[in-house]
């Protein structure tokens, strides 16, 4: 297989995921400081309206938020552009260069970041594998036994799970297996191997939760595939189940399966600030709750624009998985670099 259809076909990808991450960044700066000034945000940090004008000055020319927004008229040339607060404090972040925090400690963001991204890692990725793994077997086992009393059991087990919220899962597991049987911690971090036994209740129930949402996603696409005509005609010629489902049925489910996995992979490294902040564990979910409860609109704006950056990064990879996995895809392709 010729790579350079597929180079095509990623470098478009590209570009329109680079237009994308410029037009998120562009509305991020709008919304902030279309609803806030830096006036506002300066009161807001220093603690309401019992501040001074001179203290709102010197909060602002500490943080880089005196100059001009978007146009200074008091540079020549292309200082009238990069000494604004756009260029300074919100340009800067599509070259990952995240500045310093807005809060009273100004700590570096970029080094705070890379800190806590390595804890999110080690609960998200994982969680990534063993979720797409467990949901898509559990998924294919009630497809093997479709018709029967144990697949609406575990229908119904699955619609139980949805109804029951994360937060009773991590409150009863926290009684259960912190309190009760001890056997692990109810929050707190370590660094190397020992982070493991503040990750494997948080990777558990988070797993938990997630569960029943995928297996029932999942199953409802291995069943619209296993009704179709070649899968009916290849069980008429003999084909046993478990082939069937091996070679007809997933593989021909791999294009929404892959999709849906690679949507669940930035919500994964994004979406467990709750079990971040209920364990204790210093990712990126805690950094973000404690940015917004602080008022640091600083480390809030890299957090979308990473969560932005971090959702186009997860598309791309599925487009490439794609392009090896379905020939009309490639086909597509192929005719559109002509």
């Amino acid at each position: 297989m010729s790579l350079r259809p597929m180079l095509a076909f990623l470098f478009r990808r590209l570009r329109d995921a680079a237009l994308v991450l410029v037009g998120v960044h562009v509305l991020t700066f709008l919304l902030f400081f279309g609803v806030n000034t830096p006036d506002d945000m300066a009161r807001l940090a220093l603690g309401g309206k019992r501040v001074t004008a001179e203290q709102v000055t010197h909060w602002k020319r500490e943080r880089g938020y005196d100059r001009p927004l978007l146009w200074n008229g008091d540079e020549h040339g292309a200082a009238a552009l990069t000494q604004t607060i756009f260029w300074q404090r919100s340009a800067s972040l599509l070259q990952l260069d995240f500045g310093r925090a807005d809060s009273e400690s100004g700590g570096d963001i970029g080094r705070e970041v890379a800190r806590r991204m390595a804890v999110s890692v080690q609960l998200a990725l994982p969680l990534f594998v063993l979720q797409g793994l467990a949901s898509l077997l559990i998924a294919l086992a009630l497809v093997a036994v479709r018709g029967s009393a144990l697949e609406r059991w575990g229908g119904a087990l699955t619609l139980l799970m949805l109804s029951v919220s994360s937060l009773f899962y991590i409150v009863a597991g926290q009684a259960l297996f912190s309190h009760l049987l001890r056997l692990a911690p109810v929050s707190g971090w370590a660094d190397g191997w020992a982070s493991w036994r503040f990750l494997a209740l948080p990777l558990g129930l988070a797993l938990l939760t997630r569960l029943a949402g995928d297996v029932r996603l999942y199953r409802a696409m291995l069943l619209e595939e296993a009704g179709k005509p070649h899968v009916r005609a290849a069980r008429a010629r003999g084909l046993g189940e478990s082939a069937v489902l091996g070679r007809h049925v997933l593989r021909n489910a791999a294009v929404p399966v892959l999709t849906s996995a690679g949507l669940v992979l930035p919500q994964v490294f994004l979406g467990s600030l709750v079990f971040e902040s209920f364990f204790g564990l210093p990712g990126l979910g805690a950094y973000a709750i404690e940015a917004i409860a602080a008022q640091d609109f600083a480390v809030v704006r890299t957090m979308v624009v990473l969560g932005a950056a971090l959702y186009v990064a997860a598309m791309l990879l599925v487009d490439a998985a794609l392009w090896w996995a379905d020939p009309r895809i490639r086909l597509a392709g192929t005719e559109a670099g002509r």
